[in-house]
């Protein structure tokens, strides 16, 4: 089983967004029995005393647009511990890179990915906090969701 972890900064819109769009894309093909897939935080800023905050309602509403629920999701925290029990951690953008490098010590095993390296046209991830664009989100995550499922069902 290939575990993998998408995480970008607070774990309420662009992670999430990326777990659910690539398990819908694992079930289409038929294989999620060979992955496990879930999404974390570089920070805590979502998660007050333990719980962390629902996706982000307009996020949510975008992956309802294309048939997509992420009903129960909460904003997770990423831990040095987490280095150890997945096989990918899938960055959003540089920031989220740069910070898990420092949460987890660096990356000797190779780890750490960017999503967008998987589209061939490298990038970031469009911040929907900031631009209100979960569409345009949507866009990358689902292309970069592509060419990652791409890359790892030539492994399988």
């Amino acid at each position: 089983m290939i575990k993998i972890m998408f995480v970008c900064h607070g774990n309420i819109c662009r992670s999430p967004m990326a777990e659910f769009i690539f398990k819908k894309m694992l079930s289409v093909e038929g294989v999620e029995d060979s992955f496990y897939v879930c999404s974390s935080a570089t920070s805590s800023e979502e998660i007050w005393r333990g719980v962390g905050n629902p996706v982000y309602p307009p996020a949510k509403a975008e992956l309802e647009k294309h048939g997509i629920e992420c009903g129960g999701k909460r904003a997770v925290q990423l831990t040095k511990e987490d280095y150890g029990k997945y096989d990918l951690f899938i960055g959003m953008d540089s920031m989220n890179i740069r910070n898990m490098h420092r949460i987890f010590g660096g990356d000797k095993e190779g780890k750490i990915r960017k999503l967008m390296d998987y589209t061939g046209n490298g990038g970031e991830v469009s911040d929907p906090w900031y631009t209100e664009r979960f569409d345009i989100a949507y866009r990358d995550i689902y292309e970069g969701c592509c060419g990652l499922l791409e890359d790892l069902l030539k492994h399988i």
